[in-house]
């Protein structure tokens, strides 16, 4: 797989965009974190500076989607700004609108739709910013009730999308994260699979997705982990920590790329530290709790 040849001498971490594309998001700490002022300007600098700490400590792939806020102009002003990087993979989702119109208190901060005319429009969207950058676009946070897994109008959109050198996947979330990722395997479309990536939430208190990831791996799938630091519960736990929680799952044997959400220089340099830990994640084994309620917690936090 290109994507795959493309990343092999780089970092096995990647940066997502989540946390600093927008001004409101559920990661705990964000108050000390970010800006006092949250403004366009702020934000833009800020992932600026992390996209150069990032790319000068060989980290090659970047992940961002339509409902980041800003993340996909901001990645586009760093691009353009910087012509002689030409070996970075850009990863974008689509699926959910951003809606909070850079509040932090807005009511509701994204919403979903997998329909084929959203498709159609942020497919557009994305393709105005990022142009021939775009390497991966993912449909976002697909779960068993979404029509994605099944609209083969849609299907054929993402087939034709593959054709013109886009590698085609998906992220999920939710308790039935293994479900999802099992039934996008059996996608075809003219004989052959659609889904060529999978991303997904596992970290030492939801690992419940791990097997499942392991067939997507095994059927050739670029596998990403997403939230490996579970939106910061990790990070601040003294008995695990931000290296610890990046570096096992770095370990899974599955895993191709493991995000890093950081938002401030030391996070960053903390998270990449990951890469030259060995750790047994085993030794945290109790810390995983029923996918239910790890979700439900998850739903929970608030934006800040």
């Amino acid at each position: 797989m290109e994507i795959i040849d493309r990343l092999t001498a780089a970092s096995r971490i990647g940066l997502g965009l989540a946390a600093v594309g927008r001004p409101g998001y559920i990661n705990l700490g964000r108050v000390a974190d970010l800006p006092v002022e949250r403004t366009v300007e702020a934000l833009c600098a800020r992932t600026s500076e992390l996209l150069d700490q990032a790319y000068a400590a060989g980290v090659r792939y970047v992940d961002v989607a339509r409902s980041y806020g800003r993340a996909e102009e901001f990645l586009a002003q760093w691009l353009r700004n910087r012509p002689e990087i030409d070996d970075v993979v850009v990863g974008s989702k689509w699926g959910y609108t951003y809606t909070a119109g850079w509040r932090v208190e807005a009511e509701t901060h994204e919403v979903k739709d997998h329909r084929v005319a959203t498709f159609d429009r942020q497919y557009g969207e994305t393709r105005a910013l990022l142009g021939d950058r775009l390497d991966l676009y993912q449909i976002h946070s697909v779960t068993p009730d979404s029509p994605a897994l099944h609209d083969v109008t849609l299907h054929r959109r993402l087939a034709d999308l593959a054709e013109r050198g886009v590698l085609v996947g998906l992220s999920t979330s939710g308790p039935a994260q293994a479900e999802v990722i099992r039934g996008a395997l059996g996608v075809r479309v003219d004989g052959e699979p659609l889904f060529r990536s999978v991303q997904a939430t596992w970290n030492l208190l939801e690992p419940s997705a791990g097997p499942a990831l392991a067939e997507a791996h095994d059927a050739g799938c670029l596998v990403i982990v997403k939230e490996a630091l579970a939106n910061g519960r990790l990070a601040v736990r003294e008995d695990v920590g931000d290296t610890v929680a990046l570096a096992a799952a770095l370990q899974q044997p599955w895993a191709g790329i493991v995000l890093s959400g950081a938002a401030t220089s030391d996070q960053l340099a903390s998270n990449l530290r990951a890469e030259t830990l060995t750790v047994d994640p085993a030794r945290w084994a109790d810390l995983a709790v029923a996918a239910p309620r790890y979700w439900q917690e998850r739903a929970d936090l608030p934006w800040t």
